[in-house]
């Protein structure tokens, strides 16, 4: 049995990690992403029976399923040991294994009750892969880039069977898993529907997408998006600054030893994109596509250009919730001309 203890260690390392007594951290691998790997949270049963329960699932793929049946077997446990699943929110990394292990075994689902929408999206016969998001890429000046996404979209293979609906939509409020008492609290802005556990009794918060200890979250990158994601997220951080300090479990990246911290650290650094957001208006730029270009992305201070097709994307939309929140506050105006949005 191995503990997460400091984090230093490559937290993508496969394995099952002890948080606290009972409670391990199963990172799995991704398909093609550069996160690298989702950690998924096992609970063992509080009365001492053989059951399993789950924080998120990771990404329906072979290689994940190989690798949490093999984290399982380190702590004495199967993956058919797995009773419940709450998943923090409903993108394909979290929400389609749990639906390939109910098929499977049997076990029961849990998905916040926001995320029925874009779910019912993703389960439509007349849904075509990325169309929302690549027509809202057209609405943001980027028509250039949304059509060439869409030619490599065309020589991927989709699946389309990957989703199904929940056994249970989740509220807000008290929740439980293998024995253990846990709070669901919304936090949308990553998604409309994205929820993180509280465990008050032990100080932990699993953070899902919502709070991050290497990178910020995307924004509302989903396909049905709120009209102003950047303000839910912040008041969603908000939220979530206002219970208790906690470890931090995230979705993606090693545990750490403060939420309060690093909620701070997100607060912060989306001021900084805002003030920077609004220069780039004043200097002429219109369109998010436009501001994107002109903004430094990653931790790397890296040019727009130096992106690759997606991750362009991803800059355009999070650009977007800046101009929207600025817009909603007043501090640039926003119009729409030939279904492109312009700001100014």
């Amino acid at each position: 049995m191995r503990t997460d203890v400091d984090g230093t260690a490559d937290w993508t390392t496969p394995g099952a990690f002890e948080v606290v007594s009972g409670l391990f951290r199963i990172p799995l691998p991704l398909l093609g992403d550069a996160l690298r790997a989702v950690n998924v949270y096992a609970f063992l049963d509080g009365a001492g029976g053989d059951g399993v329960g789950l924080i998120d699932s990771g990404w329906a793929i072979p290689s994940a399923h190989r690798q949490l049946r093999e984290s399982l077997a380190a702590i004495d446990r199967r993956i058919e040991d797995i009773q419940r699943i709450l998943v923090t929110h409903v993108h394909r990394d979290h929400y389609t294994e749990a639906v390939q292990l109910r098929r499977e075994f049997g076990s029961r689902v849990g998905l916040g009750q926001g995320e029925r929408t874009s779910l019912e999206i993703a389960m439509s016969p007349r849904e075509v892969p990325w169309e929302a998001q690549l027509s809202k890429l057209r609405s943001q000046g980027a028509a250039v880039l949304a059509d060439e996404i869409a030619v490599h979209l065309r020589t991927e293979t989709m699946t389309g069977d990957e989703w199904e609906e929940p056994d249970d939509w989740l509220a807000p409020g008290e929740t439980e898993l293998s024995g253990r008492r846990l709070r669901a609290i919304a936090t949308p802005g990553h998604t409309q529907g994205h929820l993180v556990f509280h465990d008050a009794d032990r100080a932990l918060l699993f953070a899902g997408d919502h709070v991050l200890p290497g990178i910020t979250p995307s924004i509302g990158f989903e396909s049905a998006p709120s009209i102003n994601p950047l303000g839910d997220f912040l008041t969603s951080l908000a939220t979530v600054r206002a219970i208790p300090d906690a470890r931090l479990l995230p979705a993606h990246g090693a545990v750490t030893d403060s939420v309060h911290a690093r909620v701070d650290e997100l607060a912060a650094h989306h001021d900084v994109r805002l003030a920077a957001t609004e220069l780039a208006v004043r200097a002429g730029a219109s369109t998010a596509f436009e501001v994107a270009v002109l903004l430094r992305w990653t931790r790397r201070e890296r040019d727009f250009d130096e992106l690759d097709r997606f991750n362009q994307m991803l800059a355009i939309n999070e650009t977007s919730a800046h101009l929207l929140l600025l817009a909603s506050r007043g501090q640039i105006t926003s119009t729409v001309l030939d279904d492109v949005r312009h700001f100014g």
